[in-house]
């Protein structure tokens, strides 16, 4: 080995010196880089697997919100359709009395219109029985007695009656 330029005893001398530099960096070193390794990807798995149960719990919530917000939505269109049938009722049901209340209106103004004319016709026949009475009176040229007189009324008021009726 000599003639190679290698030294036996050097050579055994840096095996061994090397052998406790690799035993002495392996325990002050690897050990403790390898531990603070495994701490770090074990910190990163864990953030990782955190990131992903904060992901499916953030879907699971907009999932439920979602759903909260589609039935919101359900019970607000629900509400405006009772709002509306309500409206609908009430406007009908005021049409209605609107409609009863005019009718009523109208019968009272019928019959107040019918009792005035049936008043009007009774004044002017008992001014027509008194102008008969007196034109009577001027033709006979005399009063008439109580009996007479109201057969007289009668009379026209038949005829008048039947003109009317006729007429």
């Amino acid at each position: 080995m000599d003639a190679l330029g290698v030294n036996l005893s050097g050579l055994v001398t840096q095996v061994v010196s090397f052998l406790i530099l690799f035993i002495a960096l392996w325990l002050l070193l690897y050990k403790p880089i390898s531990k603070a390794m495994k701490e770090r990807s074990s910190r990163i798995q864990e953030g990782l697997e955190a990131a992903d149960k904060a992901r499916e719990e953030a879907a699971t919530a907009r999932g439920e919100m979602e759903g909260q917000m589609a039935t919101a939505r359900a019970e607000g269109q629900e509400m405006i359709a009772q709002a509306r049938e309500v409206a609908d009722r009430f406007r009908d049901e005021e049409l209605t009395k609107a409609r009863a209340e005019i009718k009523a209106e109208r019968e009272r103004a019928e019959a107040d219109i019918q009792r005035e004319r049936d008043a009007a016709i009774e004044g002017i026949r008992k001014e027509f029985a008194a102008l008969a009475v007196d034109a009577a009176e001027k033709i006979v040229e005399r009063s008439l007695d109580g009996p007479a007189h109201k057969d007289l009324i009668d009379k026209v008021l038949q005829d008048s009656g039947a003109l009317n009726k006729g007429g």
